[in-house]
């Protein structure tokens, strides 16, 4: 789920509400450290500089602790806070300085707030399957809008099990009797250490679960992760839904807390080891904390800021050009701000970490979303079952480059929230469990979450939105083409990213931007126009089209 902030409850209730003022404030302690006080900082040299870069943390009063990671050209090192990050600065030897945090936001729009408000017309929460469907298929209209059923793309072109597919995010439920046929526990990772609480006492991932706050590799504490893996490749095996490519293989690549927080270096691991391991690709439904966007001169903020935001940009590139560079396909939601990202001008939601450091700042087109702007990364926004762009969904004529279904819970111009127009997808018993969501004997309390049995076993599924629920779509798609069309390699299947996004382009449903060049939205109650550049070929709402399985399943290379 590229998120909206898990305290907006996924109410969007910012949606069209302006924003003022703009103040410079001290840099939080917890992101530069106090004078005095040493901590740990990615320090991202210029290319041949490392041995200039070293020295320079020695003459500003520091250490290297490690050699970082020489792939994507940084060291870590140990440094007094804010005056060794600034003096770092200083040096032309240094690309930037990103504090090294132990974890590292996603979010849909939260099951919470859906359950809340939404509505859904019980006749279609218990229709019947058609024979040959999976049971919970007449739910998942998302499938239906792609061409990814029985008598589509399935048929065609389910997948094959050799192409793996990485999910960076807070986790994947390997257990999940929905997930698990498609899941590999050998090759799977968990990048991030659970924090109970941040540095000012506020709980964050709540009591550690296992030995050293890690968790094992096919846990998610917080749910993301498992709906975007299925939303992928969920199995045809008779129960609850099935998957865009429901014979890939899922790869936990875990970058994120149960607190759904993103942090830089587990997103750089992630992405170095999916090179490595040959993973073909990967979807990445978050963007980096704890800049929203990330503006390497934005005179609001300091100099330390500037330089860790610069350190997000370049580390995040590094790592995405030497994955791309490998043979992985690079997928992420735009985002869901209802932001035209190339023309930002308020960030009001950063720094998010610790709670509490948000302000409101003006912001420029010089400022990043990454990785859903950076280079090499296909983004996707959102679209509900009308294939009209949720009110929710980030867009941009430069950004936007295809869509695909995410929900959007209101029709258009209703006021009445539909959860049935969201999207359905895989849930960790043991989260809806905790979370009250299900009662002592497993049956659902809420409309947002589905239980499905299959003889004695039973496996639950929630209704999420976001554009963290598009881009498993695109992903889904993509690996039905690299199925097709990968040439076998080290066991597995290989194809040029380049290859697979002139596929998705190609096979791409063209749809063009409203006649007026706008749409006006009005969930709960606010009016929000947004403006739609360029024409069918590519446009800032849809990009290149909507993502078709069933076009991908079909075409000639």
């Amino acid at each position: 789920m590229w998120r909206r902030k898990r305290s907006l409850g996924g109410a969007l209730t910012a949606v069209a509400l302006a924003l003022t003022g703009s103040a410079a404030v001290a840099v939080p302690a917890e992101v530069t450290g106090p004078a005095g006080t040493s901590r740990d900082y990615m320090v991202f040299y210029t290319a041949g500089a490392q041995d200039r870069a070293e020295s320079a943390i020695r003459s500003a009063g520091g250490r290297r602790v490690s050699a970082g990671d020489p792939r994507l050209g940084y060291v870590i090192a140990s440094g007094p806070g804010t005056a060794f990050v600034e003096a770092l600065g200083r040096s032309d030897a240094i690309a930037g300085v990103s504090a090294n945090r132990k974890i590292g936001s996603a979010a849909a729009l939260p099951t919470a707030g859906l359950a809340t408000r939404a509505t859904v017309d019980r006749k279609r929460l218990n229709a019947p399957a058609p024979a040959g469907q999976e049971p919970l298929a007449p739910l998942q209209w998302d499938m239906k809008l792609i061409g990814a059923t029985a008598g589509q793309s399935y048929k065609k072109a389910p997948g094959d099990k050799r192409v793996l597919v990485g999910v960076i995010d807070t986790g994947i439920d390997g257990k999940h009797p929905d997930i698990a046929p498609n899941f590999d526990r050998a090759l799977s990772r968990n990048f991030v250490t659970d924090t109970p609480k941040d540095p000012k006492g506020n709980t964050q991932d709540g009591p550690c679960e296992y030995k050293g706050c890690k968790d094992p590799v096919d846990v998610d504490g917080e749910g993301h992760g498992t709906h975007v893996a299925s939303t992928i490749a969920a199995p045809i095996n008779g129960l609850g839904i099935a998957g865009v490519a429901p014979k890939v293989t899922l790869v936990n690549l875990r970058a994120g807390t149960d607190a759904g927080l993103f942090f830089l270096k587990p997103s750089l691991d992630a992405l170095a080891y999916a090179a490595d391991a040959g993973i073909d690709v990967v979807n990445m439904s978050y963007y980096i904390d704890p800049w929203l966007f990330n503006c390497p001169a934005n005179p609001s903020d300091s100099k330390a800021q500037q330089l860790e935001q610069q350190g997000i940009i370049t580390g995040m590139q590094r790592a995405l050009d030497y994955a791309r560079s490998r043979g992985v396909t690079l997928i992420s939601a735009i985002g869901n701000n209802s932001t035209d990202l190339g023309r930002p001008t308020r960030d009001s939601t950063s720094p998010d970490y610790p709670s509490g450091e948000e302000r409101d700042r003006k912001i420029d087109n010089s400022c990043l979303n990454v990785p859903a702007e950076s280079k090499g990364v296909i983004s996707i926004s959102s679209v509900g079952p009308s294939e009209l762009k949720a009110y929710y969904s980030d867009y941009g004529i430069e950004q936007t480059d295809l869509a695909a279904p995410g929900g959007d819970d209101f029709s258009p111009g209703s006021t009445k929230s539909d959860i049935a127009r969201t999207i359905l997808g895989a849930a960790p018993e043991q989260l809806l469990r905790a979370q009250g969501l299900i009662d002592k004997n497993g049956k659902p309390k809420t409309t947002a979450v589905v239980r499905d049995c299959k003889g004695s076993t039973c496996a639950y599924y929630q209704y999420l939105q976001g554009t963290s629920m598009a881009a498993p779509h695109a992903t889904g798609v993509a690996a039905i083409l690299i199925s097709r069309f990968g040439k076998p390699d080290n066991g597995g299947l290989s194809l040029a990213p380049a290859t697979v996004e002139r596929l998705l382009y190609e096979t791409a449903v063209r749809k063009g931007c409203p006649a007026s060049g706008k749409q006006t939205y009005s969930p709960f109650g606010i009016k929000d126009t947004q403006a739609c550049q360029g024409d069918q070929a590519r446009n800032g709402f849809y990009g290149h089209g909507i993502v078709d399985a069933e076009r991908a399943a079909t075409v000639t290379k």
